[in-house]
């Protein structure tokens, strides 16, 4: 990783900075940074959208977004300091002469311009196009992609080679904002770091894996999005596949970015595809209708705002994964993913085998397998399930099942626990494309989605329905439960 006295300083450009995407959550984490004093003093933010607006008035919606959405009070310091580095450029997508307006503004002697395209795949290819036009581009400029990168292979290719006619891999950096999660980084250090893990991470210890990701909310008006994609492109493509990832691969040989993204492309490999043939034994869709989050009704899927009531468009999926290789032959990892689900929940449950004898059978009829509980949100830290002994004198020897609790707030008191965005940001003005997704990691999930897409798309059932506040379609247990396994609550 670059040391942050020696990266040079940058022009961080946002299109489409007066969006949602860059008010929620690129504005907040850019300043997070800046009161932790990790932005360099010379770079600057600069704000395009084709909205007329200038750049005081950029300054004021940057405090305006503050002040909603940071959930704490600003410090003045700080926000003065930020403030002097906003700057913004009315820039009409469509008009590639209007690319040069930038040009005027940019100063890429003295900075490193990094593009970040908060805008929808359909304008990336505009923007590549313009940058290009304007001489915006040298072997130092970056571009980084938010999903979703296509809905399907065809469609991500035609993006990559979009993006890829203006700009090369090693300067495309394509974001995941769960790589930045302390907990996801963390897997890294747990594995290969760990001896009591790095000799216990195979078939030999490990019965199954489960990972979960949970949202409270529905579609939160995105239907014209959402319903064309689904549950299965919007999170299981990327964030939970790219989870699945960093805990199957091999190690690599260094922490070098060829090296991860070699191993991790590896694992994607060795999915076994979902096929007509299969299909109906290992994924379980469904749908979720009315019901009660935190105990205030909300509407079903089909009955939301703008809502198709003829729509089979999935809002939870949950499927059994199998790895065909060596490490992990017979190590089913079942995934789970919803909408207007119990709470907000995202974690990994690594289930360990059953010990083969119990001598403790006076007390404990049958010893339940120890559990490595990997919490990504909204607690981020690291449990482990084990059996201890209960004090006393009495003569028998009574277990009970007890956790090892690593909580990283209460670990590293004095540590900053950061955000996803801030992290990835700053890599990406650092120029460290590690925590990136390459082009290959991308186009072989497709590969392995897209055969899922299609053996979906020849059943005649519609995805199940679940009242909101619940775990899912009773499917979903049926499909851990026909394994003699259940999930984890």
């Amino acid at each position: 990783m670059n040391d942050i006295t020696t990266y040079k300083p940058c022009d961080l450009v946002i299109f489409g900075a007066l969006g949602d995407l860059s008010r929620r959550m690129l504005l907040i984490s850019l300043y997070k940074l800046e009161e932790a004093g990790l932005l360099e003093p010379d770079t600057r933010v600069i704000g395009v959208d084709r909205i007329v607006q200038d750049s005081p008035g950029f300054i004021e919606v940057t405090r305006k977004s503050l002040e909603e959405f940071l959930k704490r009070a600003i410090e003045e310091d700080v926000w003065k300091t930020f403030s002097a580095r906003l700057a913004y450029v009315q820039v009409d997508i469509s008009n590639l002469d209007d690319f040069k307006k930038l040009g005027e503004v940019l100063d890429q002697k003295a900075r490193v311009t990094v593009n970040y395209l908060a805008i929808p795949p359909s304008l990336f290819k505009s923007v590549c196009q313009g940058l290009n036009k304007a001489n915006l581009v040298t072997k130092e400029t970056r571009i980084v992609m938010e999903k979703p990168i296509g809905h399907d292979l065809a469609s991500s290719r035609e993006i990559n080679d979009t993006v890829g006619e203006v700009f090369d891999d090693e300067q495309t950096y394509r974001i995941d904002h769960y790589l930045g999660k302390e907990t996801v980084l963390n897997l890294l250090a747990l594995r290969f770091a760990n001896s009591i893990f790095t000799t216990n991470w195979s078939h030999s210890t490990i019965d199954h894996i489960q990972i979960t990701v949970a949202e409270e909310v529905g579609i939160e008006g995105r239907w014209d999005y959402f319903d064309k994609a689904g549950q299965l492109r919007d999170m299981l493509q990327n964030h939970l596949l790219q989870i699945l990832t960093f805990i199957a691969m091999e190690p690599p040989a260094s922490l070098d970015a060829k090296n991860i993204h070699s191993e991790k492309i590896k694992v994607l490999q060795a999915l076994r595809p979902i096929t007509g043939e299969n299909v109906d034994d290992t994924t379980v869709r469904g749908q979720y209708a009315a019901g009660y989050i935190k105990g205030n009704a909300v509407p079903g899927y089909l009955e939301e705002d703008g809502a198709n009531t003829e729509s089979a468009t999935e809002s939870f999926v949950a499927m059994r994964v199998d790895i065909d290789n060596w490490r992990w032959a017979g190590v089913p990892f079942y995934l789970r993913t919803g909408k207007r689900l119990s709470y907000k929940r995202t974690e990994i449950v690594v289930n360990f085998k059953q010990l083969p004898h119990n001598i403790f059978k006076d007390s404990y009829r049958s010893l339940p397998p120890n559990k490595l509980i990997i919490h990504l949100q909204p607690k981020e830290g690291v449990e482990i399930e084990m059996l201890n002994k209960v004090p006393g004198i009495d003569g028998a020897i009574k277990l009970q099942q007890t956790k090892l609790d690593l909580s990283f707030f209460d670990a590293f008191k004095n540590k900053r626990v950061f955000g996803g965005y801030e992290r990835l940001l700053l890599e990406a003005m650092r120029g460290n494309i590690t925590l990136f997704i390459s082009r290959e990691e991308t186009e072989q999930a497709w590969t392995w989605v897209d055969s899922i897409l299609k053996a979906w798309s020849n059943l005649s059932d519609k995805p199940k329905p679940y009242p909101a506040g619940t775990w899912g379609p009773n499917a979903a247990d049926a499909l851990l439960a026909r394994d003699g396994r259940t999930w984890e609550e």
